[in-house]
């Protein structure tokens, strides 16, 4: 194992040619970031400029670095999840793309904050967040370094909660634009990528037909409508369960049985929590479960699942396949939790699409040549990405498809900016 005085902490530097093959493959359906990666190359928007980026080390990301690279930005990488590290691609970011990568597949709790403090040490102008722990270590035992932080970038629905709640507070050190909450993210990322990769990964761990079972779905954000369309398009009877009466609605009328998760409990066969809160899954649910429930996790952070209570009620724990823990009750109940109540798209299968982080990472590169740019300009709160760069990114998308749209004519541009055309 290399360490982390050699610039990099991960598990082995010769897979990098593997890694290297496995980034190219990804590049290739990854249009809208090479043409970023392109003009970057060309104008150097982030040239001297320090990133600490907390992201999962997929081969999608490797593409990102490469571009933040290109840019003229310090890279240093760390994972966002102990479990999502390629550890292929973390080799190939070192050897091939001169990144610093410390990240490890399978990393302990220790190694994992140890890796965030390590690209912390550097001085970071730039923070990348997917969770925002790199954020929470700055403004817990690090905050005397926020002085030094231009500003940053959220990746993910959990993260941008609590940059929220530090706004709230009034303890925000630096502004921060929430990626998120693009347009070209959340509505393609969150619906299609969440909902595909995280069967998938079901489906890896298990090899359960999907078809006839009764999948539950916790949380219907973009990240649960997408899962549940998905979940239905493989033959599943999709449960949805939701504290949000609107979102609750919207189930309904997407044509899904909504109930409470204790009811839901009492039928379902798997159950997928994706909340971005604690205690999706707990103890009054397991107790309700049939033997043979799957329980799993699509959320940012495993503490969706309630492992303690899910432990409170187990006599034995057994391995019943890679990613697959059994939990045999004391009623004797199996009842079977995925990937440690990790992600599971990433833990047990290989996260998003490349078509999809194609326009998240696009957003982050652009969001970072935005917070380098403009940074004097910004206060300490959390923004929205820019509305041109969300517009950008939908245009590179479509002309990467060979699609065009339309234009408003002069007419119909002074129609919609009048008041006294009428009837």
């Amino acid at each position: 194992m290399a360490t982390a005085e050699k610039g990099y902490d991960i598990a082995d530097i010769g897979l990098a040619e593997d890694g290297q093959r496995r980034v190219e493959w990804a590049d290739r359906q990854m249009p809208v970031l090479r043409t970023i990666r392109e003009r970057f190359a060309k104008e150097r928007p982030l040239d001297g400029v320090t990133m600490a980026c907390c992201l999962h080390v997929t081969t999608e990301t490797a593409n990102l670095a490469r571009t933040l690279i290109d840019g003229g930005a310090e890279v240093l990488l760390c994972a966002s999840n102990p479990l999502s590290t390629q550890d292929d691609v973390a080799a190939a970011l070192v050897d091939r793309y001169a990144a610093e990568v410390y990240a490890i597949n399978g990393e302990d709790n220790d190694t994992y904050y140890r890796h965030i403090h390590t690209v912390v040490d550097r001085g970071p102008q730039i923070t990348m967040d997917d969770g925002a722990d790199v954020v929470g270590v700055l403004h817990g035992e690090r905050a005397d370094q926020l002085s030094g932080v231009l500003g940053g970038t959220e990746e993910t629905t959990t993260g941008v909660i609590r940059l929220k709640a530090l706004e709230r507070e009034g303890r925000l050190g630096y502004p921060i634009i929430a990626v998120n909450n693009a347009k070209t993210k959340h509505f393609f990322d969150n619906r299609y990528g969440t909902g595909q990769s995280t069967l998938d990964g079901v489906i890896r761990a298990t090899n359960v037909l999907i078809a006839g079972l009764r999948v539950v779905v916790i949380g219907y954000g973009w990240c649960g409508r997408g899962v549940a369309m998905r979940a239905k398009g493989h033959g599943a009877h999709v449960i949805v369960c939701e504290v949000d009466p609107l979102r609750a609605l919207e189930a309904l009328m997407d044509g899904f049985e909504v109930m409470p998760g204790i009811e839901a409990a009492k039928v379902g066969d798997v159950f997928i929590s994706v909340t971005g809160n604690r205690d999706a899954i707990s103890g009054e649910m397991f107790a309700a479960m049939k033997s043979g429930a799957i329980v799993c996790n699509s959320g940012h952070f495993d503490v969706e699942v309630n492992k303690e209570e899910l432990d409170a009620i187990t006599v034995e724990k057994f391995r019943a396949r890679p990613f697959v823990e059994g939990h045999r009750t004391k009623d004797g109940r199996e009842i079977f939790l995925l990937a440690e109540g990790r992600l599971v798209n990433l833990a047990a299968a290989e996260g998003h699409p490349a078509a999809v982080m194609d326009m998240s990472f696009a957003n982050q590169a652009l969001a970072a040549e935005h917070v380098a740019r403009d940074h004097s300009y910004l206060e300490k709160r959390v923004y929205p990405v820019p509305e041109e760069i969300d517009s950008e990114i939908a245009r590179l998308k479509l002309a990467s498809r060979g699609v065009e749209i339309d234009d408003l004519t002069e007419a119909q541009q002074k129609y919609l900016a009048s008041w006294d055309q009428g009837t």
